[in-house]
């Protein structure tokens, strides 16, 4: 990705943000994009919404360790602008690439952008912090759409909501993982009924 000249935010960007966190991680983040302090890094959220970020996942019990983090474009817009249909659709191979190798349980998206991807034409207000299953790439998987930290950080209103839904966020674990071994356990028994014919 370093190499990728044809990325559109590359040249006025200072370093290349591509993600950080647990690899096998149940829980992938995805943000918008970096801001000044990840520019400098190279590290997404590293500013006042990262700190409010790891804030709330320590309150959870997740340390920022445990999950991984990235954003739908990897350099930095110019003035911290919002990211454009064509750079997200130029970053979206290596955010693809990067959730196939991660092959996270829930995906968490923060702020609209990142929503987005997997939930195009949705408003973030009336689905923010419930459970969206969908159809990607040929597979369910589980979205999980929140608030931006930074958005948070300058609405009193939004910060409760960006709280409360991460409160959530052990028990839709919880409830995926239960799922998940009600699909092993049936298909176990659906190759034992098979043996038995």
């Amino acid at each position: 990705m370093e190499a990728d000249n044809s990325l559109p935010l590359k040249k006025g960007a200072t370093r290349l943000v591509f993600g950080v966190g647990n690899p096998d991680a149940e829980i992938l983040f995805i943000g918008e994009g970096p801001g000044y302090w990840e520019d400098m890094k190279g590290e997404p959220f590293v500013g006042n919404a990262g700190k409010l970020l790891d804030t709330v996942l320590r309150t959870i019990g997740l340390p920022r360790e445990s999950v991984y983090i990235t954003n739908v474009v990897h350099h930095r817009p110019p003035e911290n602008r919002d990211p454009l249909p064509e750079e997200i659709s130029a970053y979206g191979k290596y955010l693809d690439e990067l959730i196939k190798i991660i092959n996270p349980k829930v995906f968490i998206t923060l702020g609209r952008f990142s929503m987005g991807k997997f939930l195009p034409g949705a408003s973030i207000s009336s689905i923010h912090g419930k459970i969206q299953r969908v159809n990607w790439k040929g597979k369910e998987i589980v979205v999980v759409p929140m608030y931006h930290p930074a958005a948070a950080l300058r609405n009193g209103n939004m910060m409760f909501s960006f709280k409360d839904d991460f409160r959530k966020v052990p028990e839709i674990l919880k409830q995926i993982g239960e799922e998940e071994k009600t699909k092993a356990e049936e298909k176990k028994e659906e190759v034992e009924q098979m043996n038995l014919i």
